[in-house]
């Protein structure tokens, strides 16, 4: 028995090593590149010249993950061009975050307890091969190649040579701090939310707490993002354009159901399109972000011009109340409903306010050629959305205060895990 015991916790150490922490970062790295491939391809970027699809794939997985990827245009002596992109292709996102997740978690699991140390040193490993992978995809992803589009000027661009290049590369250095900071993130986030992940001892009193309500906002957006799935799936069965509804779900479908399930629940935000330029987006969306330099987008601006609209409160209520239900069947049967309500209104505050910087957008092209075109009209496109921020934070506490107490009080008819609540004098 003493040999076992020994031998034991050299295997525990042995089972979060160098090749489990090449693994996860492998397999995550692994998942984004073919994700973002799939989902390119399925818009068209297969077609592009010179070879650029590949660096067009890193470039996104560099964008998934939070870097930085700058955009120089280049439209010769007479003419100059700008161009921007700020977006993050969340579908990329996510499953990144969700393979290096589990396969960080996947060598702790059956433990209660697990010391600092031992936590840092395992995702220390796991940081620095993240980090030399990014470096790798940061290299790659840069590339230059000409815009095709139809010439307003009458043969003038052609004429002066003028033809616009569009060029991106990664600044390494910012895309490695924010990618180290992603890293982090997706880490304390699954340590937070799995029951199964050991917690060091002086933190075993917050788990009861946070861990409940934390997965049931992990819940409450994988719940959103599935209900995407069908409704994409169903449009492309029954209106057709297969290729571009599975190129919206593999790079931006987080993107478009978060936003949904922000608005639902009476977030606004304001925006613009301008020009031939657009996204990837429901046909409602692009008319009420065209209707002036600054539109509002928000349940009542949709339901103006289609009353199906009043169905996103209908299912953002729902699947709220199911992420509070959900969260009190986890929560120890002494937690009391106005506790769930704390509980609740803390957390989906906090988780609408980073879906809304998440699911900001903003992007532009713009040539000008002998002063003819300002960076923008014909000769250029304009796509921003942003949100109300203390709006949503605001809404979020409030949707959590009532989701938190009713479900709380429905949960108690419910067996539930956790001791007894204590009997009444």
């Amino acid at each position: 028995m003493s040999q076992h015991a020994t031998t034991k916790p050299a295997r525990t150490r042995a089972a979060h090593g160098w090749p489990q922490a090449l693994l996860a970062v492998v397999a995550a790295y692994l998942a984004m590149i073919v994700t973002a491939a799939l989902g390119l391809w399925a818009a068209g970027a297969a077609d592009l010249p010179d070879g650029a699809f590949p660096r067009v794939v890193a470039a996104v997985v560099v964008l998934a993950v939070g870097g930085s990827v700058e955009i120089a245009g280049d439209a010769g002596d007479i003419a100059r061009s700008d161009a921007a992109l700020d977006a993050l292709p969340l579908s990329v996102t996510v499953v990144g975050a969700l393979v290096a997740g589990l396969l960080f978690l996947r060598p702790l699991r059956h433990r209660a307890v697990a010391s600092a140390p031992e936590l840092a040193g395992w995702a220390l490993r796991v940081a620095v091969l993240w980090l030399l992978g990014l470096t790798a995809l940061a290299v790659v992803a840069r590339h230059t190649f000409t815009i095709a589009f139809d010439d307003p000027t009458g043969g003038l661009i052609d004429a002066f040579g003028a033809t616009p290049r569009v060029g991106f590369r990664t600044e390494v250095p910012q895309t490695l701090v924010i990618g180290l900071l992603w890293l982090a993130g997706v880490l304390a986030l699954a340590l937070l939310v799995s029951p199964a992940a050991p917690l060091p001892r002086g933190l075993l009193r917050f788990q009861e707490a946070v861990r409940p309500a934390a997965y049931a906002m992990v819940a409450l957006l994988l719940a959103t993002l599935a209900v995407g799935v069908v409704i994409g799936v169903v449009v492309a069965a029954t209106r057709g354009h297969a290729a571009e509804t599975l190129a919206v779900i593999l790079l931006g479908l987080p993107n478009l159901m978060w936003l949904a399930l922000t608005v639902g629940l009476g977030t606004g935000w304001e925006g613009t399109v301008k020009g031939p330029f657009g996204l990837p987006m429901p046909q409602i969306l692009d008319e009420v972000l065209r209707t002036g330099d600054l539109a509002e987008l928000d349940l009542g601006t949709l339901a103006e011009r289609d009353a199906r609209a009043w169905w996103l409160l209908v299912a953002a209520a729902l699947l709220v109340s199911g992420a509070a239900f959900l969260m009190a069947l986890r929560s120890p049967a002494r937690v009391r409903p106005w506790q769930h309500a704390l509980h609740m209104a803390v957390a989906l505050a906090l988780t609408l306010t980073a879906v809304c910087l998440l699911s900001r957008v903003s992007a532009h092209y713009g040539l000008s050629l002998l002063g003819i075109g300002d960076l923008g009209g014909d000769l250029g496109g304009e796509v921003s959305l942003r949100p109300m921020l203390w709006q949503a934070f605001l809404l979020g506490a409030g949707w959590g205060l009532l989701a938190g107490f009713v479900c709380g009080l429905l949960a108690t008819r419910f067996r539930r895990r956790g001791e007894a609540p204590p009997a009444r004098p």
